[in-house]
């Protein structure tokens, strides 16, 4: 596996890469890396060129220090300029947690770089923000994102004994208690851990709730263009699977839903084979 360290949009990222053909982006969410795509990358990498970047505030990425430094026009761009990067014109885009939240907003914002889209337990940002504004059971869910405004005491919590609450997060979050392995806990948990990680990451989170308050956020198309699988693990604690209904209008193109019993947010690496066989499938379509 090759390992690429890039300027783009102004930062580094670190990037995970390996194969050779059509452009795969998997981008991964809170509070994981690249890392989370080990089971994706050798059985998409068969088929495909597949690049795993570390998002910024992530990993061995760079690590701006400021909340507005991670609003979703950064973000977006971040994968933008990859995309140029890299050399193409285009790619298919694979995006989970934070990362789907990204891949939505691109296919929106940017829909000539996007071929086919494919998001893992991630609502669509307006379906989202229905649910939120409704004060449905979602509003409940989502009591961290509260939390995670408070200065300083995130960090300080989630940092405590060497991240300890990071493995519980992840391994806690799974119904198969084998999902992760004492290994992968122990990498989240370093990743976690390095310098300025722990607040870039939660940043996400901030800069997303004040964007929310002041309205503060790029204008996006009403619809999106691309062929679009969302793949969601149906014990997801922290998004309820009422958010992927009600999604009519939201997209021009063909767009379906698979539900992933036995399976919670980290659907991919509950359901690795699964998950593989779904994107390699939607991917080469």
């Amino acid at each position: 596996m090759e390992r690429l360290d890039l300027g783009v949009n102004g930062i580094r990222l670190h990037s995970r890469a390996e194969g050779k053909g059509q452009l795969v982006l998997l981008l991964h969410g809170f509070p994981e890396t690249s890392y989370a795509w080990r089971g994706q990358i050798p059985a998409l990498a068969g088929r495909f060129r597949v690049v795993a970047p570390d998002l910024r505030g992530y990993g061995e990425s760079e690590k701006p220090p400021h909340v507005l430094n991670y609003r979703s026009t950064a973000l977006v761009g971040d994968v933008a300029a990859l995309i140029k990067a890299l050399g193409e014109e285009r790619a298919h885009v694979v995006g989970h947690d934070w990362g789907g939240f990204i891949g939505w907003l691109l296919a929106q914002r940017r829909p000539e770089l996007v071929d086919r889209l494919a998001i893992l337990n991630a609502p669509h940002p307006a379906r989202f923000e229905r649910a939120v504004r409704s004060f449905s059971r979602q509003l409940l869910r989502s009591w961290y994102v509260l939390f995670f405004q408070l200065p300083l005491v995130p960090e300080a919590l989630l940092l405590r004994g060497g991240a300890e609450a990071i493995g519980r997060l992840l391994s806690g979050s799974a119904v198969r208690r084998t999902a992760f392995s004492a290994d992968d806990l122990l990498e989240y948990r370093r990743a976690f851990s390095l310098p300025g990680a722990a607040t870039a990451t939660i940043n996400y989170y901030r800069a997303a709730f004040r964007d929310t308050l002041t309205r503060r956020s790029a204008p996006s198309a009403t619809v999106i263009r691309a062929p679009t699988l969302l793949i969601w693990g149906e014990h997801d604690r922290a998004l309820g699977t009422e958010l992927t209904h009600d999604m009519e209008g939201l997209f021009a193109g063909d767009f379906r839903v698979e539900y992933v019993r036995g399976a919670g947010h980290f659907v991919m690496e509950e359901r690795p084979e699964l998950v593989n066989r779904l994107l390699v499938d939607f991917l080469s379509a």
